[in-house]
């Protein structure tokens, strides 16, 4: 290395020296949306693990979107994270318990659903990522209640395995990946759901 580089480094390390090692800064760089083919690709591959997913054009058509999904499922009682964003919650004729303080299993386990954002999608797999962010809340949140619905957007979907894992290398938080509702074939290779996690799973694709 060059005598001008380690001064050119030596002078950043000093400039950063006091920065939390976790904030980001404030221009941070946030991907590109997702091209079409990848979020028709990540539809397809949702849909083959026996997931329901909803296409919504833009941000501002998602709750009339979770309405007509908690509808369908006749979701009347949910539970959501405290970081939900406000513009999610589905307003006036569905109880919303909040997970703060942290709801215990019984009730969790006998609400009609849960419903939460993401942090990132696979679109070869399919795989939806959870890392515990605001509006995905701690894991049991996720795994007791018998449906999930999850609000996807296109600038959260990568192409491949190795994208989402390079951009989850720094997280702390658990990271829990769902690929379709819970489901396993263990017992004589008979398919059965909800064993582990919910029976149900929506997906709104938003973009």
């Amino acid at each position: 290395m060059s005598d001008a580089r380690q001064r050119i480094l030596g002078a950043i390390r000093a400039a950063t020296a006091d920065v939390p090692r976790d904030e980001a800064p404030a221009h941070a760089w946030a991907p590109p949306p997702a091209p079409p083919a990848d979020l028709d690709l990540l539809a397809e591959r949702i849909a083959d693990y026996r997931a329901r997913v909803t296409r919504v054009a833009d941000r501002g058509a998602v709750r009339d979107a979770i309405v007509a999904v908690l509808a369908r499922h006749r979701a009347a009682r949910i539970a959501v994270d405290p970081g939900l964003p406000g513009d999610l919650h589905p307003g006036d004729g569905i109880d919303v318990l909040v997970d703060d303080p942290p709801l215990d299993d019984a009730t969790l386990s006998a609400v009609d659903g849960v419903l939460t954002t993401a942090a990132l999608a696979v679109a070869q797999t399919g795989t939806i990522v959870l890392d515990g962010g605001p509006g995905q809340g701690r894991r049991a949140l996720t795994l007791l209640p018998d449906l999930h619905v999850c609000v996807l957007t296109a600038a959260q979907t990568r192409q491949t395995v190795p994208e989402v894992l390079a951009e989850l290398a720094a997280t702390t938080r658990p990271v829990t990946l769902i690929s379709g509702p819970s489901a396993t074939s263990d017992i004589e290779l008979d398919r059965v759901e909800g064993v582990h996690g919910p029976r149900r799973l929506e997906v709104l694709l938003v973009g």
